[in-house]
């Protein structure tokens, strides 16, 4: 898909309010050709003509006058933006979402991030399961979120590639002659799905023995030796250990998170924020002890 070019759309929008291309160009210190060329060069780019012959002036076609809304909007857009970088700081609220799972890892990366490159920022910040995020993102009602779900009708950047393992309580004794009792989330839950999925293909045996609606439920009963989970290696701490192979623990998948916005997202400030997260937050990759 080609991009249009805003110094072309700015001709087109300056022809429009000053009447004719010579009065434009003058306007636009260049010559009548220059301005004619230019206006060529726009009707190859989008194939339509945008004026039409009417007497001895010339008017919108159709598609010139769908153009120039368009290219009020996005004149406007970068002139805001511009306005903004040059004084320095961004200013306005800036709502980022994030899973529980990292919360307390990558979270507070960001935020660091975000916070020293644009301080007069307000965060308002949101906690919630992957599903929940991806659904208020979809309806707006946050600007950018982690996540380690997949979905491709949001503009997103992986931040870190993370192990998923097999978590217990640090005394947790693993009796692989049993079915693995699972603790796990209710609801939808890629940690959930893929741990089930894993198990089956490798002919391990199991049984639901605990869920939770929230990551602290699911570590409670994690500590008081109720049970395995599948999860992010970032949950591992001093109460917990890791299942592996030697176990008779299938491995698991790792699981990629990405930065989400909104697809042509044109909020200034969020555009800002993500481009410069896109080029200087990566975060590293966080290995499961052996």
């Amino acid at each position: 898909m080609p991009t249009l070019d805003l110094e072309l759309l700015r001709t087109l929008a300056a022809v429009v309010t000053h009447r004719s291309f010579a009065a434009a160009a003058v306007h636009l210190d260049r010559t009548q050709s220059a301005v004619t060329q230019q206006m060529q060069r726009l009707e190859e780019q989008i194939g339509h003509p945008l004026f039409a012959k009417q007497g001895r002036q010339k008017r919108l076609t159709e598609h010139g006058q769908r153009l120039l809304n368009y290219a009020h909007h996005l004149l406007a857009l970068n002139d805001e933006a511009l306005r903004s970088l040059r004084e320095g700081q961004l200013e306005g609220n800036l709502r980022i979402g994030a899973p529980h799972d990292v919360a307390e890892t990558m979270l507070p990366l960001l935020l660091t991030e975000v916070a020293r490159t644009s301080p007069l920022l307000q965060l308002d910040i949101h906690v919630a399961r992957s599903p929940y995020l991806m659904t208020s993102l979809k309806r707006g009602e946050v600007d950018m979120i982690i996540s380690n779900r997949i979905d491709t009708q949001f503009e997103g950047v992986v931040l870190r590639n993370s192990p998923t393992v097999w978590l217990c309580a640090a005394g947790y004794v693993h009796d692989r002659a049993k079915p693995v009792p699972l603790i796990m989330a209710d609801g939808p839950s890629i940690f959930r799905r893929i741990g089930h999925e894993a198990l089956d293909a490798a002919g391990v045996p199991w049984t639901p023995r605990y869920t939770s609606s929230s990551l602290i439920g699911i570590k409670a009963a994690l500590r008081a030796g109720l049970g395995v989970t599948a999860r992010g290696v970032e949950q591992l701490d001093a109460g917990l250990r890791v299942l592996g192979v030697g176990d008779g623990m299938p491995r698991l998948p790792d699981l990629a998170y990405h930065l989400y916005v909104r697809s042509h997202v044109v909020n200034p400030v969020t555009r800002q924020v993500f481009e410069h997260l896109k080029k200087h937050l990566r975060l590293p990759r966080t290995d499961a002890a052996a």
